[in-house]
């Protein structure tokens, strides 16, 4: 299991209504990668920029895609600049891998005898594992969760303090605290993008209607 695979079942399994955006839980699961390459490490933060180590084996498919996409020359690429790329489409990326992998299924309603458009998830060891991630309070998965609105952010510590415990946190603490910041400043950009383009929609309507 990994930490994307554990967001996005978290995701579909305790989201409140309405779930989380597919952009921001894209950027979430892109951090997500990050993380578990770090913990492989595969990789190594330099400040900002994602410098690739080894190849390591990973059974976990997304996760062997998102080490094969880094950029291995320099100038190593900017975290926010991987959450964005990276993050283009892979909440959709990784509920087709769950439901290839029959983690998902769409039940049949009474009386039909096709199944229906909402997907589900099934008892199954992965979803027993990210249910008991998410019930020890993991401190990444809950950061993550509280970003993409899965959890309430006043229930929870922000990233920052449920991670960095001392003054002396090694490299690794570091690194996970670097990436966490840079999904919630992403998460903050995607709004203020979403915000400006409903203004102008809304600017632009005004002038269609003559007001």
């Amino acid at each position: 299991m990994t930490t994307a695979r554990d967001l996005m079942i978290t995701a579909l399994d305790v989201a409140p209504s309405p779930p989380p955006e597919a952009g921001e839980l894209s950027l979430a699961l892109a951090g997500a990668e990050l993380i578990d390459l770090l913990a492989a490490e595969a990789i190594r933060l330099d400040g900002d920029h994602i410098v690739p180590g080894h190849r390591p084996d990973i059974a976990d498919r997304p996760l062997e895609q998102a080490a094969g996409s880094l950029a291995r020359e320099a100038p190593y690429e900017l975290v926010a600049d991987w959450l964005w790329r990276r993050g283009r489409g892979l909440a959709a990326a990784y509920l087709a891998a769950l439901e290839a992998e029959g983690q998902l299924t769409r039940p049949r309603r009474r009386g039909l005898p096709f199944r229906t458009g909402r997907t589900v998830l099934v008892d199954s060891p992965d979803r027993r594992l990210a249910g008991e991630r998410w019930a020890s309070n993991e401190p990444v998965l809950v950061a993550l969760a509280t970003a993409v609105g899965i959890r309430d952010k006043n229930d929870e510590e922000g990233p920052g303090e449920a991670l960095v415990t001392a003054d002396d946190a090694d490299d690794a603490e570091d690194a996970v605290e670097t990436v966490l910041v840079a999904v919630n400043e992403a998460l903050l950009e995607l709004e203020a993008v979403r915000q400006r383009r409903s203004i102008e929609q809304d600017a632009f309507d005004n002038v269609w209607r003559g007001y």
